[in-house]
Order: C-alpha cells, then sequence, then structure tokens
C-alpha cells in the first residue's frame, strides 16, 4: 500500500506532467543535421565492431584524424534507429530529454526539501533546455551534468559513499561528449568550497569535514583516472580544451557558438532568474553558499558567451533558486496527499503522452521539411558523378543517405578546422574571393545548395555552370561541358 501510494503520489503527478511537456516540446525537432553524420558514425562503429580513428565521409578533409568522443551517444543512436527507424530515434530523443527533466526536479526536490518549488526549477532546466533539445551526443552531457550535481548533494549530505558514483559518470561522459571538461571544473568548484567556513552576510560556507571532503577527493582522482579510459587517449582529454582555445573559426562561424542576444526571451529569463535570487537574499530570507555563487557566476559566464550553453546555466541555476524560494510555498506532506485524483492525473498524463508522440509518416515530413531528400533523388535518378559542392548544412544528411557521394563539408568543423578546409569554404561561402578558385581546385562537378545560400545567386553568371533542379529547400548545379542532365525540374 505504501509503494501503492508513493506511485499514485502529488510529486510523481508534476514529474509526470513534466514528462508531458517535455513530449510536446521535442515532438516536431527531430531533423538536426548533425543527428544524420552522428546516426552514420554509430552505424559504422555497429558494423565494423571498431571506432574510426579518421575521417571516411569527405574527400576535403584528407583523411584527418578524428577524436572519438562521441562514440557511446552515437551506438546509442543508431541502436535505437535499428530497434525502431526514426521512431526508435524519436524514443531516444523523449526518453533522453524526460529524463533530463525529471532527475532535475529530483535534484531540486532534495537540494530545496520541498516537492512542490522543485517543479519551478525543473521548469526552468526545461525552458533553457529548449536551447539544446537535439538528437545528438549533448543529450548525454545534460543528463550526466544533473547526475553529478544529484551525487555530489547525496554525498556530502547522506553518505560520502554517493561520490563514488561520480567515476562512472565521467567514464561515461569522456566517451560520450566534450563537455566532460564542465563536469570537471563543477567538482573543483565544489572541492575548493569545502575548504571554507565563514558567514559575510547572505554569503555562506560551511566546512566539510575531513573524511567527507578524504572521500571526495579520491572520487575525483579515480574520476580523473577513468578520463583515460577512452579510444583516443590524452587526445580526447585534450580536445575541448582546444576547441575553446584554437577553433577561432569554429567559435566565429557556428551559430550555437555566437553570444546571447539579452534581448531575446532566454536573455530575459536568465537575468529575471539572477534577479530572483538577488531580491530574495536582500529581503534576507535567505543565504547564498559559495559554490552556489560560483556555479551561479560560472553558469551566467558560459551562457552570455555562448547561447548553446544557457541550458548549463539552467541546470547551475535551478537548484539554488529552488532552495531560495523554498519557503515561499508550503511543503508537500505526504500524508494529506490524495491518491485517487493523483492517479488519474498521470493517466491522462500518460494517454497525452502517447498521443503526442510523432506518427512515421509525421517523422518522415520533418525530415523533408529539413533536408534534401527531392534533390538528392533527382541526383540519384539522374546518376550525376562527383566531386560534389554541398552546402554545410546538407552534409549531414548527405553522409547518411547518399554514402556514394563523399561530401565537401559537413557539421563536423573540428575536423575541416584541423585541416584548413574550414577556411577556404568561409571564403568561398561569403564571396570573400573568386568562387572559380574553390570549384576548380577541387574539380567540383556539381553543386547541391540550400536556397538561403548566397551562392544560387552567383552560380548561374559563372561560365559552365546550369541550374538543373529546384525545390524550396534546395537548388542543384551542374557544370555543363562534362554532363547535361535534363532540363530543370520544379516542385
Amino acid at each position: 500500500m505504501r509503494a501503492f501510494q508513493r506511485l499514485f503520489s502529488f510529486p510523481v503527478a508534476l514529474a509526470s506532467l513534466l514528462v508531458v511537456l517535455t513530449m510536446l516540446t521535442v515532438r516536431g525537432r527531430f531533423d538536426d543535421p548533425d543527428s544524420w553524420w552522428h546516426l552514420k558514425m554509430g552505424q559504422l562503429i555497429w558494423t565494423s565492431h571498431s571506432i574510426p580513428a579518421q575521417d571516411m565521409f569527405s574527400y576535403t578533409a584528407n583523411h584527418q584524424a578524428l577524436v572519438p568522443q562521441e562514440w557511446i551517444a552515437q551506438l546509442s543512436i543508431y541502436w535505437a534507429y535499428l530497434m525502431g527507424g526514426y521512431s526508435g530515434m524519436m524514443i531516444w530523443f523523449a526518453v533522453l530529454a524526460s529524463a533530463l527533466v525529471v532527475l532535475g526536479y529530483l535534484l531540486c526536490w532534495l537540494y530545496s526539501a520541498n516537492a512542490k518549488v522543485a517543479f519551478l526549477g525543473a521548469m526552468v532546466i526545461w525552458f533553457f533546455g529548449t536551447i539544446g533539445f537535439e538528437i545528438r551526443p549533448q543529450m548525454f552531457s545534460y543528463l550526466l551534468i544533473v547526475a553529478e550535481l544529484l551525487l555530489i548533494h547525496l554525498g556530502r549530505t547522506r553518505n560520502g559513499r554517493w561520490f563514488f558514483g561520480l567515476p562512472i559518470v565521467f567514464l561515461i561522459w569522456i566517451n560520450s561528449h566534450a563537455s566532460f571538461i564542465l563536469g570537471i571544473a563543477v567538482a573543483c568548484a565544489y572541492l575548493l568550497a569545502s575548504f571554507f567556513e565563514f558567514e559575510m552576510g547572505v554569503l555562506v560556507s560551511h566546512r566539510w569535514d575531513s573524511q567527507r571532503r578524504r572521500l571526495f577527493i579520491w572520487s575525483l582522482l579515480l574520476s580523473v583516472a577513468a578520463l583515460f579510459v577512452n579510444p583516443a587517449g590524452f587526445r580526447q582529454i585534450y580536445y575541448p580544451i582546444d576547441t575553446l582555445m584554437n577553433m577561432k573559426l569554429l567559435m566565429a562561424n557556428v551559430e550555437e557558438w555566437a553570444p546571447l542576444q539579452l534581448t531575446e526571451a532566454r536573455g530575459i529569463g536568465l537575468f529575471a532568474i539572477l534577479f530572483c535570487i538577488l531580491l530574495v537574499l536582500m529581503a534576507k530570507k535567505a543565504e547564498l553558499y559559495l559554490d552556489e555563487l560560483i556555479l551561479l557566476a560560472a553558469g551566467t559566464w558560459l551562457a552570455v558567451g555562448h547561447i548553446r550553453m544557457l541550458i548549463v546555466f539552467g541546470i547551475l541555476a535551478a537548484p539554488t533558486l529552488s532552495r531560495q524560494l523554498a519557503n515561499v510555498w508550503e511543503s508537500y506532506e505526504p500524508e494529506k496527499d490524495r491518491v485517487l485524483p493523483n492517479a488519474v492525473f498521470i493517466g491522462l498524463s500518460l494517454v497525452a503522452i502517447v498521443l503526442a508522440f510523432p506518427s512515421r509518416q509525421n517523422l518522415e515530413q520533418q525530415v523533408q521539411a529539413e533536408s534534401p531528400v527531392k534533390a538528392l533523388q533527382y541526383v540519384q535518378a539522374h546518376h550525376l558523378t562527383g566531386p560534389m559542392l554541398n552546402d554545410y548544412t546538407y552534409g549531414g544528411y548527405l553522409i547518411w543517405a547518399a554514402p556514394e557521394h563523399p561530401v565537401m563539408i559537413d557539421g563536423r568543423t573540428d575536423i575541416y578546422e584541423w585541416s584548413g578546409f574550414l577556411e577556404q569554404y568561409a571564403r568561398w561561402a561569403t564571396l570573400q574571393e573568386d568562387p572559380n578558385l574553390l570549384l576548380q581546385k577541387y574539380n567540383v562537378n556539381f553543386c547541391l545548395l540550400s536556397t538561403h545560400s548566397q551562392m544560387i545567386n552567383v552560380l548561374p553568371l559563372l561560365p559552365d555552370w546550369k541550374l538543373v533542379y529546384s525545390d524550396d529547400l534546395a537548388r542543384v548545379f551542374v557544370r555543363t561541358p562534362s554532363q547535361r542532365p535534363p532540363e530543370l525540374t520544379a516542385n
């Protein structure tokens, strides 16, 4: 009976509502341009039983060495596809996104000791999470950040043995996404704060007892050791540092690395949360711990500098906000719970989740709405031969759907910057040099470009280039002296 009451409790009902909200959010986000090359990498690992050490999909990267820092996540994406096609990938996506929000709710609940206010913390994670909800390995990283925070909280407030879950987290993290470096920084922030004992107005720090700190240090040492259990050794550990310090073109040209626009909804939301915390502190209704201050400052700095880091800010800020507001709303009292209304609500939520899950037809329509499906069908039906110049955003889909055509470029910006090609392509795409230079250097025979590309207006003006296919998403141009395909096909 007690288990039944817990299963149909008010917090579980709130968690089911969070899952419904997450499902409604992700159901229309199936087709991310980078999902496809991650899927292809997963297929390659699955079928070859090995992890590729160099690029195999492009003809411009010159077999550039890879850092396979996402191979576990890529393998899981392909396994989901193998089990259920597009629907399997969607289940993978929905489960990870829902787990992130629900686990964030649990973290905020334990941290604030108020299940009702914790729902607000979970909503903060959901709100900022919408910037990064995609079928990409980064979903693993968000979930692992929450898992790390949860283990640290349990270790310092309950039993120090919880800390020893951290090496497992980092073992998965190093092989799933390069953001493991952020996890190390978060752990170091807690370690630093654990040495101080003071009260400076609303800013407070409590020194950990020596035994608990010793357990935490040992768990961190084991976590660092776990980082070396990866296919590329130290290169894989150094990869995120190299990205931040040396990949200037990636930072400057990829939209998700752009600075936050403070007038946008999420920019306003970020400062609203900081203002709310400050307001509570000014009213002296709560205290701010040193580790919370460090994480809030770091999360704000990351989010303001790069919009893709907004979700990190949400994850780091949500527990603190929940604790600050814990006394605003009365806490959940299990003895006053009403099982039947909760059970009805949870049942309705399950029905809503099933109804919101997109059909295979809907998923295929999403792919066709974002990827050059029909343009590729034209290329294949008329046996156009390469080399091919493709739009940057279409490279991932072409790697998956047309492996017979090596791509010129795709979303793996790191290997193209390492090989030196990214700068060449950027100059071509932004008309900083004669377009013929790149076309002639690589002996390009046909181009598959997005309708948003500036080059679709330039290629018809160049000698020997002809538009042979056009639809709402893509254009196909061929070099006329080498091949004369049928006339323009319009859809």
